[in-house]
């Protein structure tokens, strides 16, 4: 977490911080089917080590341990198993998505909710954003396996969150208990996962959930672009982790839709976002609400995150522009992955921050950075 001071330093300074840390702990990348190779063995290796069918939510690398198994960002890892077991023509990575997926089905809550935190969190309660992300897991899962427990998972899932959306398309109740704030605008991803509900089991009234939630979030965006009520712990100065979570979901819905506002909305904000891109390639780990950068660091979930709505515009708009930010991005975040070590904690993961230092998941390396980073690169390969 950043300390106050940082909300009073002036945007130059910060700057200027970045570039001092550009090349501390980066190596020249290596083609970007090796670093994707290396995540995806990394992420199959953590998965091992969850034992019970979940993926660890990070490796800590000051304490030497690994994390107990995460439910969420478990689910929307299997999606990316099942993608990258196309790309790269092995099955083993089908079936370990194929696993996870039962496993979310065995740690299911009895309201069909998924938990906050951990599996080693005190209290199991239901959560909201969590709950959304899973949808993806399930999703993929029946469409690939056909499998009624995975249908009747998803069903349960997406009933409970429509069964307690607010009248205006926000969720107000079942906030995360490790977020500050209980109103999310990012929760555009919750939606975007109840369209992914509503194509598999053909169920309309989900996408309606899903539009109303996009309405509401059309009137948290400054004209700008920037959104209120999108961070973890500071609306004032989000993460590009966040900003990745609401403006990709509300690009990738919006072009679902058919409804132009929404992907004008979020083309706005990713364009604003791009003017922070530096030299190297990476983002600020925060941005302020004129779009200036707010920490010296660099957040790597969200530099992926940003690089596959660019490379998701550059299709859409026809724009090479937008191709060249986000394969500039995807080779900061290469820079950054140790592929030549041996140690399998290491060895593909990709850190919270850059460097390791900083603000987000210090010292870590979580679950979700590797999976974005692969996403990311296999819509890059694809392009071409």
């Amino acid at each position: 977490m950043i300390g106050p001071v940082w909300q009073r330093l002036h945007p130059y300074w910060i700057g200027h911080e970045l570039q001092r840390l550009t090349h501390r702990g980066r190596h020249p990348p290596a083609d970007s089917e090796t670093h994707l190779r290396a995540a995806a063995e990394w992420l199959a290796h953590a998965h091992d080590v969850g034992r019970y069918g979940g993926v660890p939510a990070f490796y800590d690398v000051a304490r030497k341990r690994w994390e107990a198994s995460y439910p969420e960002t478990t689910g929307y890892i299997i999606p990316t198993f099942y993608a990258y077991a196309d790309h790269a023509g092995q099955p083993d990575y089908f079936a370990r998505a194929t696993r996870m997926a039962h496993w979310e089905s065995d740690v299911q809550l009895d309201n069909g909710a998924v938990c906050a935190g951990t599996l080693a969190a005190p209290r199991r309660v239901p959560t909201i954003f969590n709950t959304g992300q899973v949808l993806f897991g399930w999703a993929a899962a029946f469409e690939r396996t056909g499998e009624a427990r995975f249908a009747q998972s998803l069903a349960r899932a997406t009933d409970w969150l429509v069964a307690v959306q607010d009248d205006d398309g926000a969720w107000r109740r079942y906030g995360s208990p490790f977020a500050t704030h209980p109103l999310n605008t990012y929760n555009t991803r919750t939606a975007l996962g109840l369209l992914e509900a509503a194509r598999a089991l053909g169920v309309p009234r989900y996408s309606d959930a899903a539009r109303a939630n996009l309405e509401w979030a059309l009137t948290q965006m400054r004209p700008n672009g920037w959104l209120e009520n999108n961070d973890l712990e500071d609306n004032r100065r989000p993460l590009t982790h966040t900003l990745g979570y609401a403006l990709q979901a509300m690009l990738e819905a919006g072009m679902w839709l058919g409804e132009p506002r929404v992907v004008d909305a979020a083309r706005l904000g990713l364009g604003r976002i791009a003017r922070s891109q530096r030299r190297d390639g990476g983002l600020p780990g925060r941005l302020d609400a004129q779009w200036r950068a707010a920490a010296p660091w660099s957040c790597l979930t969200g530099d992926m995150q940003i690089a596959y709505a660019w490379l998701q515009l550059a299709r859409l708009d026809h724009d090479p522009a937008w191709t060249e930010r986000a394969r500039r991005a995807i080779e900061f975040v290469q820079s950054t992955q140790d592929i030549a070590t041996m140690e399998t904690t290491r060895r593909g993961a990709v850190a919270g921050s850059y460097p390791m230092s900083g603000g987000y998941m210090r010292a870590r390396y979580p679950n979700w950075a590797a999976k974005f980073f692969m996403d990311a690169a296999m819509l890059s390969i694809e392009i071409g």
